[in-house]
């Protein structure tokens, strides 16, 4: 049979949409369908996603995205090989395993409702508030799945009652779907990977298995927790009642580390998707690399059970593409996301404006949730071209926050540059067709930024992972990058270094002013 008779179907389970995108055997896609999803936000602070709308987005994406591919001549039906998953993080769903249905909504992972419980285990910590750091490599923030479990266990009596009867079922997003995917009450696999499951603050980043004393001091029963599996190999097999039964579920990632691997990031190379939020994450290689600037120690990807672990220095900014959403939906200032870089073309400079996006307070490097959104600099000259510049601009600041922690934690031995001397910066996500904000990018950072020619990067590597493990690809053409490299749109930096030290000790002033606003009454 031919790559192009061979196919990998790639379920991509985003923060507010899903989508299933099939795959030929060249990498090439074929066929796909999305579907957008509602969000909650019940109160200041509070985001939430209904488990059952997601699990119905999943059965149409597959569905849609079969008829367009068979439609175009695709022989799908007989040579789909396997799928693979790839999920928004964090984002934590309890439910029941005798009745399927959730005992909450989903709390997703920009939810910050835990506050309080933060800064109580701070408080009551010997280690306060990197107490966890040293297993999981991750702070006590409101960002991570045990939070919000803990949140659930306090404060919804179904799910405190569904624990003490041995009925309840944790999981992230990809738990969620796998369980539902392969049957369900009765017969769902109730599994983690590895990836997702070092988002939870849960997991010891050396072992890969649930830390027990974390779980102890938490109290967080370890019979409610999934079993955890590697990023790629044959989970098992898509039940009866779903659009494509009996194929198997050969690759789950968490959307980051999904990205990472589409872009096919070796040790020392790195890569920023820009979604509703941003994630800058270098591959660090068998070494956990330990951040004393900010950043998170994670897991990069595992490819099998028996391969190497990959770990990860991650960066992680909550608002993103959700800045030009709100300037869409909450200000009218453009009627489409599309329409912010004609908008914001039509000026040369910002006028001196700083927009600093802190809506649910700031993650890496800064952790601070106490912090709130502003936009300094405004005068009478202002007007909303500026401020849909400033609002580009602030996405490539908080990168460029990122990537000035992670050179100071990896150093010169832990990153690749070419042989020009400089810093790749791959990136990818819807924001990235976006011309003037990739330019920025490269001008703030003063290095290159290399965009794909298939900006989707997220998909591609859960069909990687997936094709991985049925043996559609190997590892060497996975990540022979060359030819992806040729392909690919490079911006490199035209702005002076004088401009641009000056821009970047304001954007610290900006940021500056956001601290200590979350308490501010109406």
């Amino acid at each position: 049979m031919s790559k192009s008779e061979v196919f990998i179907g790639s379920l991509d389970q985003g923060t507010t949409s899903t989508r299933f995108i099939i795959y030929d055997g060249n990498a090439r896609p074929i066929g796909s369908h999305q579907v957008e999803f509602t969000q909650f936000y019940p109160e200041a602070g509070w985001v939430e996603h209904d488990p059952m709308e997601i699990l119905e987005s999943v059965r149409i994406c597959i569905a849609k995205a079969l008829d367009k591919a068979t439609a175009d001549g695709h022989n799908v039906d007989n040579g789909l090989n396997a799928i693979g998953l790839t999920n928004q993080r964090e984002t934590t769903v309890v439910w029941s395993k005798t009745t399927g249905c959730p005992l909450y909504n989903a709390i997703v992972w920009m939810d910050v409702r835990t506050s309080s419980i933060c800064r109580k285990l701070e408080k009551e910590l010997p280690g306060g508030r990197t107490h966890f750091v040293e297993t999981s490599g991750l702070p006590i923030s409101t960002y991570f799945s045990a939070l919000k479990l803990l949140w659930l266990l306090d404060n919804v009596d179904a799910v405190k009652e569904a624990v003490d009867a041995g009925d309840a079922l944790f999981g992230t997003i990809d738990t969620w779907l796998i369980w539902n995917l392969t049957g369900g009450v009765g017969n769902g696999l109730h599994v983690t990977d590895v990836s997702n499951a070092a988002r939870t603050m849960l997991m010891n980043l050396k072992t890969l298995d649930w830390d027990t004393s974390t779980l102890e001091i938490l109290g967080i029963p370890a019979e409610i927790l999934p079993k955890i599996v590697s990023n790629a190999e044959i989970i098992g097999n898509i039940a009866k009642g779903w659009p494509v039964p009996g194929i198997p579920i050969a690759g789950c990632l968490g959307d980051q580390h999904a990205a990472m691997l589409g872009q096919a990031c070796r040790r020392g190379e790195a890569k920023s998707t820009y979604g509703t939020g941003a994630f800058i994450l270098l591959n660090t290689g068998e070494e956990i690399v330990p951040s004393n600037h900010g950043l998170l120690s994670t897991l990069a990807f595992k490819l099998g059970p028996k391969a190497p672990t990959n770990y990860a220095l991650e960066g992680s900014i909550a608002i993103a593409g959700a800045a030009v959403q709100w300037l869409r939906d909450s200000l009218g200032i453009i009627n489409s996301a599309s329409e912010i870089e004609e908008l914001a073309s039509q000026v040369e400079s910002t006028g001196g404006v700083y927009f600093v996006p802190a809506f649910n307070g700031l993650f890496a490097p800064w952790w601070r949730d106490d912090a709130r959104g502003v936009c300094i600099g405004i005068t009478r000259f202002t007007n909303k071209a500026h401020i849909a510049r400033a609002v580009l601009e602030s996405m490539c600041f908080q990168v460029k926050d990122v990537l000035d922690s992670m050179h100071k934690d990896a150093g010169e031995k832990g990153e690749v540059k070419n042989e020009k001397g400089e810093f790749l910066l791959r990136v990818d996500g819807g924001a990235t067709v976006n011309d003037l904000l990739m330019q920025i990018q490269a001008d703030l950072l003063g290095n290159p930024v290399v965009r794909p020619a298939d900006i989707e990067t997220t998909a591609l590597g859960a069909a990687y992972a997936a094709g991985l493990a049925v043996g559609v690809w190997t590892e060497e053409e996975i990540f022979s990058s060359g030819e992806k490299m040729e392909k690919a749109t490079i911006f490199h930096p035209i702005l002076r270094e004088e401009q641009r030290k000056k821009k970047v000790d304001s954007w610290c002033k900006a940021v500056s002013r956001t601290f200590d606003l979350a308490d501010l009454s109406l």
